[in-house]
């Protein structure tokens, strides 16, 4: 099977075990190291070795040209090339050129991106996979808070009354002041 087929596959089969996620109130990071943890657990679950913060082909930017960048997740396959995941909330155009490297280096690059929508397509042959996750305020001095419900909206529960007809009571009024 060829690189761009087998990443189009696996980029399908992320994207199923990734749907089944769930999680309320959490910050940026915590939604991303959750995120990391289910693309370990789906390695895991196709019999691959994988890594956390795998050494990347990819040396850091000068100054530090002697280090290589690191990836999220590395995967080693007996049926096939390596798979490379990076996880970002962001698009970053160091992701792109350290997956574009990666696949020139004979590995399936894929690249989760997580957030509210919008995603940048990234150039071939990066495989992309979406996590759509909803973001809002958070407490002051907190940062912005995450959640992912998949699947149609719950409504909200009926209410019940025990076998009780309820009663229902107009509100009083404020009394009205008279004129001045």
């Amino acid at each position: 099977m060829d690189g761009g087929a087998d990443g189009a596959r696996l980029a399908a089969a992320l994207t199923g075990r990734l749907a089944r996620l769930e999680f309320v109130d959490l910050g940026t990071d915590e939604v991303t190291a959750r995120i990391i943890d289910a693309v370990l657990a789906w390695a895991d679950g196709q019999g691959w070795r994988s890594y956390r913060r795998a050494a990347s082909v990819l040396p850091l930017p000068p100054p530090m040209t002697d280090r290589h960048s690191v990836l999220d997740v590395a995967c080693a396959r007996r049926d096939g090339p390596p798979v490379v995941v990076e996880v970002d909330h962001t698009d970053r155009r160091r992701t792109w050129e350290k997956l574009v490297a990666e696949a020139a280096a004979g590995r399936v690059a894929l690249w989760v991106r997580w957030g509210p929508g919008r995603f940048a397509v990234p150039p071939a042959p990066i495989h992309l996979v979406t996590c759509e996750v909803a973001r809002q305020a958070g407490p002051v001095g907190a940062g912005r808070r995450h959640r992912r419900m998949p699947g149609p909206p719950r409504p909200a529960p009926a209410h019940s009354t025990h076998g009780v007809d309820p009663v229902v009571e107009p509100l009083p009024l404020p009394p009205v002041e008279s004129g001045s």
